[in-house]
């Protein structure tokens, strides 16, 4: 399987033919209360063809509406269950909502929602072909979970969000090492990136409550 990072949470994957998209969010600006601070590494219309999108919830820099409305009608857009309503607001036709642990083939993989915890109603992802098991984590939290999603699946590749804005906004650096241990996992690629607040006070009351990089260094699990 092939992964392309787009940028933030946004993640080309390619197995034999079969092309999915996670999380669309092409903006350059970012939002009134956050910047973006590095573009994505390609545009809406460079994007190509694709067999499906996968959105593990309904937030602004995870569901870009021009290019959720720029897809062919047949192309299936996978949702969290209960979020097809909002889903089709934001513009996507072939709205797909699957319940935890639910599957579904397209092409040559194999999709399965899987729990997720965030201030939306979320899921995240497993992806597998016949040799590549990925794990698209959206915007969760670290919970006992990992564990079972790590035991029910050989994962290879994990996407974990690593940047947090506070209470937390997402895992963070923290909870992606214990997680990465849960979940046992081959290679971890952060995602989550390149978008701040716009405030500098807001800045600084993150940096402050940030956990440090010693403390998570010392949970990483030896090799």
């Amino acid at each position: 399987m092939r992964i392309t990072i787009v940028g933030h949470s946004t993640v080309l994957l390619e197995s034999d033919g079969t092309r999915l998209l996670t999380d669309p969010y092409f903006g350059t600006f970012g939002h009134l209360a956050y910047a973006r601070k590095t573009p994505p590494s390609m545009g809406r219309e460079e994007v190509g063809r694709l067999d499906g999108v996968l959105v593990s919830h309904n937030h602004w820099d995870h569901t870009d509406h021009r290019f959720l409305r720029s897809l062919e009608p047949g192309v299936p857009v996978m949702v969290p269950s209960g979020t097809s309503p909002v889903m089709r607001l934001k513009g996507a036709r072939n709205v797909v909502p699957l319940r935890r642990w639910q599957s579904l083939r397209i092409g040559t993989v194999v999709i399965t929602a899987v729990p997720a915890t965030h201030l939306a109603r979320s899921t995240g992802f497993v992806a597998q072909n016949e040799t590549t098991c990925v794990y698209f984590a959206g915007d969760t939290y670290y919970r006992p979970y990992m564990a079972e999603i790590g035991r029910r699946f050989p994962i290879d590749v994990a996407l974990l969000p690593v940047a947090t804005y506070r209470i937390p906004m997402t895992i963070g650096e923290k909870g992606a090492v214990l997680a990465a241990r849960d979940l046992g996992c081959r290679v971890v690629i952060p995602i989550h990136l390149g978008v701040q607040p716009r405030s500098p006070l807001m800045l600084s009351l993150i940096h402050i409550s940030e956990p440090t990089r010693l403390k998570t260094r010392s949970r990483m699990p030896s090799s």
